[in-house]
């Protein structure tokens, strides 16, 4: 029996296809997510209800660059929401959305876990503490730099 979405043909691996789309296309196509529902014979409801249930899945392309900022509670204290408001009017997008030409993505997180470092940002995996605006204008600025010149940072 062929698989599709490399899983078999059983509404129980809905989770599964959803994970396997996701770490091919890095995010889950309104278009997979119909195909994915015609193929396991589930409600499409179904399929949107579980990829907006867990927040492991995307439902929109994510930016080269995925600036996380955290919102716990010392990053909270330390300033983490003008970084958060900061981030919004610099890019040019919301929190969740990606800029048009696909470089940043703004997230927001509960915890990064790097109190000692508040307020903290996280960018493709590396934290960054101690951040206020300056300096995440100059990160912002140097990954812009280095992609220009052809360059991977992070």
């Amino acid at each position: 029996m062929e698989e599709k979405f490399g899983v078999p043909r059983d509404p129980s691996y809905l989770i599964k296809a959803l994970q396997n789309i996701q770490t091919k296309k890095g995010y889950i196509p309104f278009e997979d997510a119909v195909e994915v529902a015609e193929y396991l014979g589930v409600p499409l409801t179904r399929v949107f209800g579980v990829a907006t249930f867990y927040e492991q899945f995307r439902l929109k392309p994510r930016g080269k660059y995925v600036i996380r900022v955290c919102q716990g509670t010392a990053c909270h204290v330390k300033g983490s929401k003008t970084l958060l408001d900061f981030l919004r009017d610099f890019l040019g997008v919301d929190i969740g959305d990606t800029t048009e030409d696909g470089l940043f993505t703004i997230e927001r997180v509960a915890c990064l876990g790097a109190c000692a470092l508040a307020p903290a940002v996280e960018v493709n995996g590396t934290i960054y503490g101690k951040m206020d605006p300056d300096k995440l204008r100059e990160l912002i600025i140097e990954l812009k730099e280095a992609e220009r010149n052809g360059e991977q940072k992070n």
